[in-house]
């Protein structure tokens, strides 16, 4: 018989997130939370079908909440398994970057962020549909940023020197996007070195892309970077100073439709998705319930 206040709480790992063992998240999250009168059910991800597997657990289970253990690919993952349903998203930050979980202000230690799954209010946030047959929670983008995702995932060292490595490489590669961008405002060509959709702020890195922007508002930004410096860059992949505006252009819409003249490097929440010459978005307004402090 459930007790009364007693929550069933489905723990989602993703078993390499952070470096940690697959053993040490469950470890972790059993001694934190061992004297509460909430229920544990533990899943772990292995690649292969994660999706499916994930959402037949959840009918199995039938949890109250279900907490993504991982970076952003984790959430993302568990926030479109619950898209438009009542079971509420926590996320226990256990990536290397934590985009998603920064923006929304979740702590990042394990025993803080959990006691914000076990005491923390909900609040409904957007999602973004992005070419039919995907979800964007946090940032996509075209050009720069996607190639920088494209090789750091290719590159043999891993860390900030892997990650160095392959800023070098984007640098000395970079292209310029030719594109036409239809949103709520009309159609405009521009000539960019990355246009990114955003339904956050910041990158996992801090950097500021979006200052102005809400996850929880209806809408989206299209923000293209229209002129390349050495400086912005350095900023935008090491710190979480806000850009020049004078290099940018910010677009609100609901809706948005980019096609460029040539297939251009793309990625959706940090993970590559090849090369394309049209991206569509719309939001998704309020379709998941998150967890927040």
């Amino acid at each position: 018989m459930q007790k009364e206040g007693q929550l069933r709480i489905l723990f989602v790992i993703n078993p390499v997130s952070g470096g940690k063992g697959k053993s040490d998240w469950e470890t972790q999250i059993r001694e934190t939370i061992r004297d509460s009168i909430h229920v544990m059910e533990f899943f772990l991800l292995t690649g292969k079908d994660d999706e499916s597997s994930v959402r037949n657990h959840i009918e199995r289970v039938r949890p109250h909440r279900v907490v993504a253990v991982g970076g952003d690919g984790t959430v993302k993952l568990v926030a479109g398994i619950l898209r438009g349903s009542r079971i509420a998203l926590g996320i226990l930050p256990a990536g290397s970057a934590n985009g998603m979980a920064r923006e929304l202000g979740i702590p990042l230690t394990p025993a803080e962020a959990l006691q914000v799954v076990l005491n923390g209010r909900l609040q409904p946030i957007d999602l973004v549909a992005v070419n039919d047959n995907d979800i964007c929670i946090h940032l996509s983008d075209l050009g720069l940023n996607a190639m920088l995702v494209k090789y750091f995932e290719g590159s043999k060292g891993r860390g900030m020197w892997g990650y160095a490595r392959a800023v070098i490489r984007v640098l000395w590669q970079k292209q310029k996007i030719h594109a036409e961008i239809s949103t709520d405002d009309g159609s405009i060509r521009r000539g960019a070195y990355m246009i990114v959709l955003a339904n956050a702020r910041k990158y996992g890195t801090g950097a500021n892309i979006n200052p102005d922007g809400d996850p929880s508002d209806g809408r989206f930004e299209v923000v293209v970077l229209r002129r390349l410096n050495l400086v912005e860059i350095l900023k935008a992949l090491f710190t979480n100073r806000s850009f020049d505006p004078e290099k940018f252009e910010v677009i609100t819409t609901t809706k948005a439709q980019i096609r460029t003249h040539r297939k251009t490097y793309f990625q959706v929440d940090g993970e590559y998705r090849g090369k394309t010459r049209q991206v569509r978005a719309e939001i998704l307004p309020g379709a998941v319930q998150v967890i927040l402090p």
